[in-house]
């Protein structure tokens, strides 16, 4: 069972995402809370597994949460941006600070709820037409990709992760076991010095390690 914390400062987007939720078998609402100032305790207090996170808020907005959440637990619930605008600084800001992936409050319900078990399982949640956008326009050039010594296999892992793939789709598309993919991604984010996915996909298209 996926516990999920609602974190949004408008009371009807915050039961809307409820209802979508509590009608899946496995998953389940621990809570919500209505400004980013409150996600700190609530999830001390419930210790959710998903963050659906709303990126403006008026005391504490989603990119000063997440960054919160991130330091303060030694394993932070995965944070899924939820947000009215795709491009837009304030979620390369959040993707940068540490969430697994963004989705659009126009998001139909399935994809909700497919977009929470896809964070809770470990993949991130990645747009590449977006992710390219928001690196490019917001990210300054980084040179870590070209000094990280990839080998052949994990730059074919990062750049199947840069088109948004989950572990099991690559290692159908390489042929490899899930168990092994897990392993070159573990070492393409330790060689580039990121924490995850997202960050180093975001890392990939700003060295231009990805044709854009």
């Amino acid at each position: 069972m996926t516990s999920v914390l609602i974190v949004d400062d408008d009371a009807l987007v915050r039961a809307g995402l409820r209802a979508i939720l509590a009608a899946e078998p496995d998953i389940t609402v621990a809570g919500e809370a209505g400004d980013g100032t409150e996600v700190l305790p609530a999830a001390l207090r419930l210790r959710p597994d998903v963050v659906l996170m709303d990126v403006r808020m008026p005391r504490m907005d989603g990119i000063q949460a997440t960054r919160l959440l991130r330091e303060r637990f030694p394993e932070p619930p995965k944070i899924l941006v939820v947000t009215t605008f795709a491009n837009d600084e304030y979620v390369y800001q959040a993707l940068q600070a540490g969430a697994a992936g963004f989705l659009l409050k126009r998001a139909r319900p399935e994809q909700i709820t497919e977009a929470v078990r896809v964070v809770a399982s470990g993949d991130s949640l990645l747009f590449p037409e977006a992710v390219r956008r928001l690196a490019t326009a917001y990210g300054p050039p980084d040179g870590r990709v070209g000094a990280a010594g990839l080998t052949a296999r994990e730059a074919e892992v990062l750049t199947l992760m840069a088109e948004g793939l989950s572990n099991a789709e690559i290692a159908t598309r390489l042929v490899l076991g899930v168990e092994t993919v897990k392993s070159h991604v573990g070492n393409v984010l330790a060689k580039l010095g990121v924490r995850d996915r997202t960050q180093a996909v975001v890392v990939a298209y700003r060295s231009g390690f990805i044709s854009l």
